[in-house]
């Protein structure tokens, strides 16, 4: 009699999977750091500031830019950036859940540094935007703006940490938008004159976009590992032609935005100069056939969101 084939098991808890199924090998070099902190999703960080900044300077009757406060502003986002990249390192390594990633394996997935090292790492850089964010609390007095700074250090680890990460449950869309897209940019605004102008709200709406449309890419290019891995984003929700639509409908609704802002500030225009990564990444989004594919349309969604920043903060000054 013939023996019923057998298939391989995967457990429900990622933390039960035992070690990942290709291990990077060698020691861990500088080069390996520096990919764990994923560049790349830096200008994501940078866009908001950069728009709330152009708000700030046109809110203020002088005109003037509060460059400690801005560049306070700017360390306090692109550290908290990579703290949560480290962060989802370690969280997605412990869990089990990178072992089916596509892509250059994680740090702590590949078994050659310590988890608590990363860990360490991540606390680091939290500390590090911490105190950025408690200099700016100190210069404008605002204290009631520590509560924010906590709320965003305790989201950023939720994200993929703890043992129900709402990035596991489809919420990881709502945290971008939110804290990459609204706090960010508004608070950036408010720091800087204690008003938040129409214009930062537009900006903060099209940043917050922008950031939700590199999250989807990244996780429509994970889709099928994240099946496996159990972790249902909002792309595993709603599958992959929901996610093509609703990526392209971020990206369009964003420059829309651009659009209706260029009506009262002519160079807000310059905006659309981002449709040169942008609308190619919609392209590959829709016609990609490969995850390796999709890393592409990530990188040139994440490059156009600091260019549609640049021109919309210049719209702002000029």
């Amino acid at each position: 009699m013939a023996k019923a084939k057998q298939t391989k098991h995967v457990s429900g808890n990622p933390a039960k999977r035992g070690t990942p199924t290709s291990p990077a090998q060698g020691p861990v070099t500088l080069g390996d750091w520096i990919g764990a902190a994923r560049l790349r999703t830096l200008p994501l960080a940078i866009t908001p500031v950069v728009i709330g900044t152009g708000a700030a300077i046109l809110a203020d009757t002088s005109h003037r830019f509060h460059w400690v406060i801005a560049l306070c502003c700017l360390i306090v986002a692109v550290t908290l950036q990579i703290g949560v990249n480290f962060s989802n390192d370690y969280s997605d390594g412990v869990k089990g859940t990178d072992d089916f990633r596509v892509g250059p394996a994680r740090l702590t997935a590949s078994g050659r540094i310590p988890a608590k090292t990363v860990l360490r790492v991540a606390l680091a850089f939290f500390a590090l935007a911490a105190l950025a964010g408690l200099a700016i609390v100190i210069r404008t007095q605002q204290w009631w703006m520590l509560a924010v700074g906590a709320v965003c250090i305790v989201a950023a680890w939720f994200y993929t940490g703890g043992r129900r990460p709402y990035g596991y449950n489809a919420l990881g869309e709502v945290f971008v938008f939110v804290f990459f897209g609204l706090v960010a940019t508004l608070g950036t605004t408010w720091v800087q004159v204690f008003a938040l102008p129409q214009e930062a709200w537009f900006g903060a709406i099209a940043a917050g976009f922008l950031a939700c449309a590199v999250l989807l890419a990244n996780n429509l290019r994970d889709i099928d590992q994240d099946r496996q891995a159990g972790k249902r984003t909002l792309t595993v929700v709603i599958g992959r032609l929901g996610t093509k639509i609703l990526y392209t409908v971020l990206v369009a609704l964003a420059f829309a935005i651009a659009a209706w802002l260029a009506l009262f500030y002519p160079i807000a225009w310059l905006a659309f100069f981002a449709l040169i990564p942008a609308g190619p990444a919609i392209v590959i989004v829709w016609a990609a056939k490969t995850p390796r594919e999709l890393i592409t349309a990530l990188a040139l969604t994440s490059i156009s969101s600091p260019i549609y920043g640049a021109f919309l903060a210049w719209a702002f000054i000029g």
